[in-house]
């Protein structure tokens, strides 16, 4: 039987399925090809997990150890696979803490539909037990949310959450669902949205804006590129490497952005923003036509927008309206989906070199290279960097491992000096910066690329907040490499307090526990380095490993991260030390 007989009987026989709502809802996650959901049940959601119990051999459930993490895990799995996470919750505190994932999944753009569980409608605004008001608490941090009290709304509102999810710039949908709601009965029928009125998720890409973006780009003689995550988003990774290749032009990315394009070719200059690199930091100040793709222009990116790129024409190439000259004021903005309009624009550029121009760029970074890098990756002192822990990583992945870290100093780094081959290798959390993020985002990452290593770089401190989903690893058997670069610190705002405060290190020291006797609690090998001449094999150890694993890597107390650009300077106070 092929897929299309199959899918018309399918369709012929939900015409007369009789069913609950909740058996609607797993019914509408596998029409979407939904077929793994992270979450946590409880007494509002519970007619849901029951049916789910009958779709098991269909539709995988992993039970994470809180509700945060199953967002965090479906954002992971998101991220790699380019799917639509799914996360699911009972009501009250079990809806509420989803919340914080859903606003990482907004501000990064991250597909995801958090399903909730709600008190019965006639207990709605009573106060009742484990009532809480998810719709108003998420309106803020979802790209749209909705309340179902009627069995019969199933069918067409999940089928426009997963398509305002996936479509457009993606973002995180919460749907509740009231707890008679998912007991009730009615005629099942489900059709796929491909379309909502007033909701136009892709501008029609004008020629005119690609005219204009084209000539600015002919004419310039120092062009530079800042790209974000909307290259990865759109998959025009092939579209942005063709453009600039044909142009010449140097392009240097947001830590979003990273792999889009490899770490190794050589107009890839490396990373902007506050712990970005030198040159390209430096020269955004210098350059006459500044070229952003798929990026918002973050502050931690621009600085002081009072003195970012003045001196250059800037052309924004966007997908949504809303980030259109919002921090930076675009002289041509080319709205569309990057794939098509990085296609039309490189048919209009001229084949370029830029030779004297990207000297430039290697002038300045042999400058880092000398004051900062081979400090990193090759120190004299007798303590372990971040940055060589990195390196050895490197070193066994070659390039080819998922990496997934956490937020603070390892995260910096680890952008900083992680080697990618292909895209969707970097899963992180960047504009809401959410410490606890890395070890459940990456059990959803392995889950999301089965057939890739994946490596979760987390500090010390970020890995303490999600430590319990140590239990869901070990009860789904999920092989990722959790490396802790451990330096019994809050490590970046220590370095803060260090270079601001003067050295009042005010709560940010840890007293940590054993790590590795944690791990092996909860079955997962391990071990702990201390010195140099154990990294090599401990790190080699690891990626052989085909199970699960466990290593600590024992870090400088006061290893701070430069490049740094103090918080509200200009890109071109960028301190080296």
């Amino acid at each position: 039987m092929d897929a299309k007989t199959k899918e018309q009987q399918q369709t012929q026989s939900q015409d007369s399925l009789h069913i609950s709502g909740a058996e609607a809802v797993i019914r509408c996650l596998l029409a979407e090809g939904a077929n793994l959901v992270y979450g946590y049940p409880g007494g509002a959601i519970m007619p849901i997990y029951d049916e789910l119990y009958k779709f098991q051999d269909q539709l995988h459930h992993v039970l994470t150890r809180h509700e945060q993490g199953a967002t965090h895990a479906a954002q992971g799995y998101a991220r790699t696979s380019g799917k639509v996470g799914v996360a699911l919750a009972t009501s009250g505190p079990g809806a509420t803490n989803l919340v914080t994932g859903i606003a990482d999944a907004q501000i990064d753009s991250t597909p995801m539909v958090c399903i909730t569980g709600q008190v019965a409608s006639h207990l709605l605004g009573s106060d009742a037990f484990q009532e809480t008001d998810i719709i108003g608490i998420s309106t803020p941090v979802t790209k749209w949310n909705y309340q179902i009290t009627k069995a019969s709304e199933i069918p067409e509102i999940l089928a426009k959450a997963f398509y305002i999810a996936r479509s457009g710039r993606p973002g995180p949908v919460l749907i509740d669902i009231t707890k008679d709601a998912q007991f009730e009965s009615f005629d099942f029928q489900y059709e796929k949205c491909t379309g909502i009125r007033s909701y136009k998720p892709v501008p029609t890409l004008e020629q005119t804006s690609i005219d204009e973006a084209a000539a600015l780009i002919n004419s310039a003689k120092k062009p530079f590129i800042v790209w974000g995550q909307g290259v990865i988003l759109g998959n025009a990774e092939d579209a942005f490497k063709a453009f600039i290749e044909k142009s010449g032009i140097p392009a240097a990315w947001t830590i979003l952005g990273l792999s889009a394009l490899p770490t190794s070719h050589p107009l890839n200059m490396g990373m902007v923003g506050m712990h970005g690199n030198y040159a390209p930091n430096l020269l955004t100040n210098q350059c006459d036509v500044l070229i952003a793709i798929g990026m918002r222009f973050d502050d931690r990116v621009t600085g002081d927008l009072k003195t970012y790129a003045k001196q250059a024409k800037i052309i924004h190439l966007e997908l949504d309206p809303a980030e259109i000259n919002k921090n930076v004021y675009a002289d041509v903005a080319v709205l569309a989906d990057c794939r098509e309009s990085l296609a039309a624009l490189t048919q209009k550029i001229e084949p370029k070199t830029h030779t004297d121009w990207i000297q430039k760029f290697k002038a300045l970074d042999a400058i880092e290279q000398e004051k900062v890098i081979q400090k990193d990756l090759h120190p004299t002192k007798a303590g372990l960097t971040m940055g060589e822990a990195v390196e050895m990583i490197n070193k066994h992945s070659k390039g080819d491992a998922i990496i997934v870290t956490d937020v603070g100093q390892h995260q910096m780094v680890a952008c900083r000096y992680a080697k990618f081959n292909q895209s969707k290798s970097n899963v992180t959390s960047g504009g809401l910066g959410t410490m606890g993020f890395a070890l459940p985002a990456a059990i959803g990452a392995k889950m999301g690329a089965p057939d890739r290593e994946v490596v979760a770089i987390i500090g010390d401190g970020g890995y303490q907040m999600t430590i319990q989903e140590l239990g869901t690893i070990f009860q789904q058997d999920v092989a990722v490499k959790i490396v802790v670069l451990n330096n019994d610190f809050l490590g970046m705002v220590r370095q803060w307090q260090q270079l601001f405060f003067d050295r009042r290190y005010a709560s940010t020291e840890m007293v940590n526990p054993d790590f590795v006797t944690i791990a092996k609690g909860y079955h997962i090998e391990g071990t702990s380095v201390k010195d140099r001449p154990s990294l090599d094999k401990a790190v080699a150890t690891m990626m052989a490993s085909k199970k699960p694993y466990f290593l600590e890597i024992c870090v400088e107390k006061e290893d701070n991260v430069f490049p740094m650009i103090p918080t509200g300077a200009s890109v071109s106070d960028i301190r080296l030390e």
